[in-house]
């Protein structure tokens, strides 16, 4: 039974409910007047607000955004436009130029080498693609057949007829894989080569041609999965490179003349020369010595061609018997002298295998080289001398570290890092390095789906490091040119011995290849590396010359540099965007990804 006095059994007055209701519309408009800025309550809100802002308290937290992409102003200049390039400039090639070479002496090949513009005379345009241009042939087809629209020069169809080269027919240009010293074609020669060479089981996986063609060695070599470099130089043959890399083959502009190679030492399991009219008995043999340079010990070389059965060939060769005869002697001695084993001899060919290491044989009669760095080869002029092989412990000891069977080869430690002959690279880092551009591929992957398919098949990495993103993307429907900058730690070592295949640059200069040569570009800290080195304009406007119509550009760098990146790229014809790191929005590192748009040249010129 409740109490009288139970809140619940009292009754409230109505004078009480009339207040309490009174006092509720009171506030109601006060609030509202205030609110609406009118009287001196404005004022007061204004001072309460102002007081309890953080700024005080936490003065020492910084709420700024970790990165510094402007926000668009549309009263700050626009990007600069890059205008053109004149239809003369459609196979410009900034290091290789005719008019340039000519003024310089044609001894030892010199003319044929490396000789860029200075400053003041680089192109400041887009280079233009010829009218009708055409997305290549996807790989295996376009190991076969080029587009003439893209390469429209008949010269090599015309006097390379008889030899198989190339045809031309119609609006392509086809490639049945013959060759001055294969004219069974290409399988045919390579056949007979495995015959001695042991092609078939991942021991040989990376290859240099000396003086290419348009490299159909190395284009039917890739089926046996094993990748070639090829080169050749800029001359009357022309567009012999660019033909071979429109047909999806790794090759470049080079000669072997009075530079070293742009390879470091016991980088290539095999070499050949297939009629490349290099006079290897010539200047006390230091050609010879270039090739033992960058083959690895245990490697192969090949010659076919003068002097190789000039007793058949010597009226052709309109040469002498005698002096035809002198040649291969002065080949074999030398041959010797190099610790190389000649293994065999028949109709066209000879191959000659490099000892595993210096114990086997005696080299009392060469001069080795004074230079402990068989790498450093950036500009620097050939010499007749020999690389010494690094040093062994036993007879049976392969000089240099035995490599694994490729592919077991491509994820195994490779020796230079193994021994500790890469600074500051450890078995681990190394480790960590590859798996860490497992994952980095795979978000490029997620970006654009045609990443890793034929799509994208001539791919180049800018600044490689230990090659892991090459092996990452590693596929039969592509190849990565890996390229390690000259000012940057010396890893190319490490990446031959991957199974892979680079080449030394300077990103201050052109690259040795002709317009329109590469699908995807990749690099990786390269416009930080080269921030203070040289003009990022120029870098870039070398890589829209390199790239095709429609190719992509993938750039991994700190943000503040990838934006100075951006703003000059969006007046080149490239659609841009940036993508956070994998780590989150916060890491100041940044993906740039770009798509150059497909256009061609008019007649209009511009400079």
């Amino acid at each position: 039974m409740g109490s009288k006095n139970n809140p619940a059994h009292r009754r409230r007055s109505p004078l009480s409910i009339i207040i309490v209701f009174g006092l509720c519309c009171f506030f109601y408009l006060l609030g509202t007047w205030q609110k609406s800025g009118f009287g001196k309550g404005d004022s007061i809100a204004m001072d309460i607000t102002k007081k309890t802002e953080c700024e005080e308290d936490f003065s020492t937290l910084d709420f700024s955004s970790h990165h510094s992409i402007p926000i668009p102003d549309s009263s700050k200049p626009k990007a600069k436009m890059f205008k053109p390039c004149d239809m003369k400039y459609s196979y410009y090639t900034p290091c290789h130029e005719q008019d340039r070479a000519m003024r310089f002496p044609r001894e030892n090949m010199v003319y044929r080498e490396r000789h860029c513009p200075p400053q003041e005379e680089k192109l400041k345009c887009l280079i233009p693609a010829p009218k009708g241009y055409t997305t290549p042939f996807p790989w295996p087809k376009g190991r076969d057949y080029v587009h003439f629209a893209n390469v429209p020069f008949k010269h090599l169809a015309v006097e390379k007829a008889n030899q198989h080269w190339v045809e031309y027919q119609g609006n392509v240009f086809k490639f049945p894989g013959g060759g001055t010293m294969f004219p069974q074609g290409a399988d045919a020669y390579i056949d007979e080569l495995a015959s001695v060479i042991p092609i078939k089981d991942g021991s040989v996986r990376t290859a240099l041609d000396t003086g290419c063609g348009v490299a159909s060695w190395g284009a039917y070599l890739m089926k046996r999965n094993v990748l070639a470099m090829s080169f050749a130089p800029r001359d009357n043959h022309e567009a012999q490179v660019q033909f071979a890399l429109e047909r999806g083959v790794p090759a470049i502009i080079g000669v072997l003349g009075s530079i070293k190679l742009p390879f470091p030492s016991r980088a290539f399991d095999m070499a050949q020369c297939s009629r490349c009219l290099i006079p290897w008995g010539e200047s006390n043999g230091k050609y010879l010595m270039e090739v033992d340079r960058v083959l690895r010990p245990g490697g192969f070389w090949i010659l076919s061609g003068p002097p190789i059965n000039w007793k058949t060939y010597y009226q052709t060769w309109k040469r002498t018997k005698e002096d035809l005869k002198a040649e291969q002697r002065k080949i074999e001695k030398l041959a010797e002298s190099l610790c190389w084993e000649k293994k065999y001899e028949k109709g066209d060919i000879a191959i000659w295998r490099k000892k595993v290491n210096a114990e086997s044989c005696q080299m009392n009669s060469v001069d080795f080289c004074e230079s402990s760095d068989g790498d450093s080869v950036w500009y620097k002029e050939m010499e007749t001398c020999v690389t010494p092989y690094p040093k062994v412990k036993n007879a049976n000891e392969v000089a240099g570290g035995e490599l694994k069977k490729f592919p077991a080869r491509l994820q195994a430690v490779p020796p230079r890092v193994s021994k500790g002959l890469v600074p500051d690279v450890s078995v681990e880092s190394y480790q960590e390095d590859s798996k860490l551009w497992k994952t980095y591929v795979g978000t490029y992957k997620k970006a654009n789906r045609l990443i890793g398919t034929s799509r994208y098949r001539n791919i180049m990495d800018m600044n490689a490091g230990l090659g892991g993103f090459a092996a990452a993307l590693d596929s039969n429907k592509l190849w990565v040119m890996n390229v390690v900058p000259t000012i940057a730690p010396d890893t190319l070592g490490v990446v031959y011995e991957r199974g892979l295949i680079g080449i030394y640059h300077d990103w201050c200069e052109g690259f040795s290849t002709y317009p329109r040569t590469y699908d995807l570009i990749h690099g990786n800290g390269v416009f930080s590396l080269y921030e203070n080195k040289c003009d990022l304009e120029a870098i870039l406007l070398e890589m829209d010359r390199i790239l095709r119509p429609e190719g992509v550009v993938l750039l991994r760098d700190e943000v503040d540099v990838l934006t100075k990146v951006m703003k000059i790229a969006s007046g080149m014809r490239w659609d841009v965007k940036l993508l956070d790191h994998e780590d989150g929005p916060f890491v100041p590192k940044k993906i740039f990804v770009a798509s150059k748009q497909y256009w061609v040249g008019n007649d209009t010129s511009s400079e």
